[in-house]
Formats: structure tokens, sequence, C-alpha cells
């Protein structure tokens, strides 16, 4: 894993932490900006979703300009102007709608930059090592999600929530410059025929029964993590900043021991689709336990949250297997394509939750309502696995 040392990944690696400190820290924020801008978890869920809508949105756009220009040109401009430019526009805010349009931006400025890793990967590596290096640079970037739990807790209490997204917008923009600066485009192939179709990509026969599981395994980890687990532990125990910084913080612990950790596993199983379905059968009964047992123990509830994460490496694993399949001239749109699938999953899950979570709060106490929530996430997350379960299988041993 030596590659993870060249300039170039470690800029790259550090605008994924970006990445995924932006979609989760409302979380951390959601009792100081109920206070200070009205905005409720509601309002939040739509926040939350609109990243991983805009996010998604411009996938298909990602993959041609990676084809097109390469990850240098197209992760530094769009982390320059949508990540700086939306940390900008959430310092600044002074209505919930201008939360709304802040996340949207992020989710643009983010949308190419693991996908800017993973394009180097597919068109550097073997595709029996793809599940372990995309495991490694999850597992390194995040770390972003620990810095938006405690740690962001700290900055806001010392500085203030403005001017610590004053300063991000800045550490984003150098960042980008930094991608733009270090990191080289991979050749394209020789030989390349006719350019990559979105149909010639969905008559990839194997990825029709791995696209539905990869629609929603990242929903259940990257909404509770990046949102609900906050309101959750303050509506049903009464839990303040700290206490919620400190849960999430373990939930972005596992977050990064179960991404560092997948591409042995994968060794040890054989193959990205059994552990994919180990990791998914782990995530179904933490779900169930969530639901069944909302508002019994804090402890208890303190510790599925965390074991949430935990199977959060099923992404790269997934990611991984549908690569597997992929003819070389299809890398480029194809692994953006996947991405779309999975991040648009979670974006329409967020959605939906809103008025799962408005529905159940008007005619049910906090902890009954939230395990409608939870309850939501498993159901999916089963059908999923239903039709994962007969999907081709790509060994690895």
């Amino acid at each position: 894993m030596r590659w993870i040392l060249s300039p170039g990944l470690m800029s790259l690696v550090l605008g994924y932490t970006l990445s995924q400190f932006y979609r989760a820290f409302l979380a951390v924020l959601s009792p100081t900006l109920g206070a200070e801008l009205g905005a409720g978890p509601a309002d939040l869920a739509l926040s939350s979703g609109l990243w991983y809508i805009a996010f998604a949105a411009v996938q298909i756009p990602v993959g041609w300009a990676l084809d097109r220009f390469g990850p240098r040109e197209t992760v530094a401009v769009l982390l320059a102007f949508g990540g700086c430019g939306g940390a900008l526009v959430f310092a600044l805010a002074q209505e919930p709608w201008h939360i709304h349009l802040a996340m949207a931006l992020l989710g643009i400025g983010c949308a190419p930059v693991m996908m800017g890793s993973f394009f180097i990967f597919a068109r550097t590596l073997p595709p029996a090592s793809m599940s372990a290096a995309g495991g490694a640079v999850v597992g390194i970037g995040s770390l972003g999600n620990m810095l938006g739990a405690a740690p962001l807790v700290w900055v806001i209490n010392a500085v203030g929530w403005r001017a610590a997204l004053a300063g991000l917008a800045l550490v984003t923009l150098l960042v980008a410059l930094a991608i733009l600066a270090l990191v080289r485009n991979p050749g394209k192939p020789a030989g390349q025929g006719r350019p990559a179709r979105l149909r010639d990509l969905l008559a990839v026969r194997e990825l029709r029964l791995i696209l539905p599981l990869l629609g929603v395994t990242y929903a259940a980890s990257a909404c509770i993590r990046g949102l609900w687990a906050g309101p959750f532990l303050s509506e049903v125990y009464g839990a303040g900043d700290y206490l919620i910084g400190w849960v999430t913080l373990g939930m972005g612990l596992a977050m990064v021991a179960a991404n560092l950790s997948v591409g042995w596993i994968v060794r040890l199983m054989g193959s990205d689709k059994r552990t994919s379905v180990a990791n998914t059968v782990l995530l179904g009964l933490v779900l169930a336990g969530l639901w069944l047992g909302s508002g019994e123990s804090l402890p208890l509830s303190g510790a599925l949250l965390v074991m949430v994460c935990i199977s959060d490496s099923s992404y790269s694993l997934i990611m991984s297997h549908g690569r597997a399949f992929l003819p070389h001239h299809l890398v480029g749109r194809g692994i953006t394509f996947m991405n779309m699938v999975s991040i648009s999953g979670v974006g329409i899950m967020q959605f939906l939750s809103r008025p799962v979570y408005l529905s159940a709060q008007a005619s049910h106490p906090p902890a009954e309502a939230y395990g409608h929530i939870f309850l939501f996430f498993l159901v999916p997350l089963l059908i999923g696995l239903a039709f994962y379960l007969f999907s081709a299988e790509n060994r690895h041993v």
C-alpha cells in the first residue's frame, strides 16, 4: 500500500476527509442551528438530503470529466468552487434555507473526490486490489467523521460555529489547490475504442443484482451518523452537545476501523460478496436492535449507534465487487454511476425519513418515533440483500 504515501493521493485523501466531515457534521450542530436559526430535525433532514442529492446529480458529469480531463482538474475545480463556496454560505447563514443551499453546494464540491481516487485505482491496480485500496482511503478519510464529532464541539465552543465554518472554507480551498498541484492523471488505456455510453453500462448483467443493495447499504450509516443520531440522543435521552459529540466520535472511529481492516477481512472471507453479506446481516441486526430497543437504555443505544458504522465498509466492498465486472473502457463512467446509485439512495432515504419522522412524531412519543426511523432504514436493506444474494461472485482466493 505504498501508493497511499504519494503526495497526489494524500491530497485526494485530505479532500475525502473533508467530504466525510461535511456529510456528517449536522448531527453535532443540530442543537445550535435549532436555537439560532430555528432549523429543527425535519429542516436538517432536508439539508442533509440535499447534500446527497446534489452529490449524486453530478456523478454522470463527473464520470465524463474524469474520462475527458482526469481526476486532477475535475476534483480541484469542483472542490474549490462548490466546497469552499458552500462552507462560506453556511458560515453566513441566517435562515434554514441558507443551510439547504450551503449543503447542496458542498455536495457538488465533494462529488468527485472519492471517485478521483477510485478512478486512479481502477486504471492502475488489478481488480482484486480495489476493495483494499478503496477501504484504506475510506478508512483514513473517515477521520473527517471523527473531526465532525467531539473535536467540532470543542472548536465551536472556542470560536463559534460561524468562525469554524469560515476556517473550513479556507482549508477546503487550500486542499483543492494541493490537488491541482500534486495529483498526476493516469494514462488512458491503449487502443481505447468508442466512447463509453450509459446503455453499455446498463447492459452489464452482473451489476443488476448488485445495484439494489448498493443503493441502500450506505444510507443507514450515512443518514444516522450524519443527522439522526444527534436528535435521537437529544430528544429521547436529553443528551447535550458533548455526549452527542462523544457518541458520534465513536461512530467515526468504527468507520475508520472497519474500512482499514476490510482488505484483511476480504482475504479471510475469500470474496467481496461474502464479506458484504456478513456486513449487511450485522447491520440488519443492529438496526433491529435500535428499532425494538429505542428509549430502553442510553448505553445500549450508544453502543448500537457505534455498531451501525462498523458495517460502513460495505460501500467499498460493493464498489469493488461491481468494478470486477466492468470492461476497461467503462471504468470511469462505471464507478461514477455506481457511486451515483449509492449516494442517490442516501439522499432519497434522507428525504423520505423526514415525513416518516414528522408522521411518527405527531402520534408517538420520541422513543417510538425514532424507532420508526430505524425500521425505515432496515426494510430496504433487507430487500437489497435479497437481490444481492443471487449476484455473481468475484473470488480473491
